[in-house]
Order: structure tokens, then sequence, then C-alpha cells
């Protein structure tokens, strides 16, 4: 089972598969990385070689930003966002859809289960 930066990748797929496995890589910059390391994207997981291994490992390192590094810098600058009060800090601290999808209707995921508002009483009838 290979190991590239902390994941493990799964047994018996093809490798331009299993590095999408990896937070920050999609299947455009998996396919990318497999030519830099010159391994073939239809390869099994589990049939890499260990030198294989090393030269993704290898481009991944000088390359890309992946994983830990990457979602803290993706933390960092939600909370910069925040801190300044813009509006996509806003839409974040309020816990709404931060790029300009409709909430009239919709975003239920981001604004949560309904939450029924009771209607007011009316007055008895006078007289």
């Amino acid at each position: 089972m290979a190991r590239i930066a902390g994941v493990d990748l799964p047994r018996n797929k093809r490798i331009d598969i299993g590095l999408t496995y990896i937070y920050g890589i999609g299947r455009s910059l998996a396919l990318k990385i497999c030519s830099e390391a010159q391994v073939e994207g239809s390869a099994k997981t589990d049939v890499l070689g260990e030198d294989e291994v090393q030269r993704i490992r290898r481009v991944i390192d000088q390359s890309y930003k992946v994983e830990g590094d990457l979602r803290r810098e993706v933390t960092l600058n939600i909370k910069r966002y925040v801190d300044l009060g813009c509006y996509r800090g806003l839409r974040h601290r309020k816990n709404l859809p931060v790029r300009g999808q409709r909430t009239h209707t919709n975003a239920r995921t981001r604004k949560g289960p309904r939450r029924t508002v009771a209607g007011k009483k009316m007055a008895p009838p006078k007289g």
C-alpha cells in the first residue's frame, strides 16, 4: 500500500484515481503529477514500485501544497475574512452560503433544518 503525504492510497485502484484521496489533489492535478513523475496513470497503486512512489512523493512535496498545510491555509484565510468583517467573512460568521447562492429557498445544507416560526395569536373579537 502506497503512503503519500500522510494518506494511505487505496489498493487496487488506478494511481491517478488514488491520488485524489489526498486533500488538495483532484483529477486534473493527479494526471499532471503522474506525467511529471513519469508514472503511468493507469497503473494500479498496489503494483507501483518504491522508486515510482518516491518520484510521486517528490513531485508533490516540491510543487504542491496538500493535506495539513493546505487545510491550515484555507482555515487561516476564512479566519482573516471573518476578522476583516468583509462580506465573505460575515457570511461565514452567520453560517450562510458564501459564493452568491440564493437562500430564499434552498441552502438547507448550510442553514440547517427549518425552524418554524409561530404565527401571531388573534385577539378575541370585541363585542
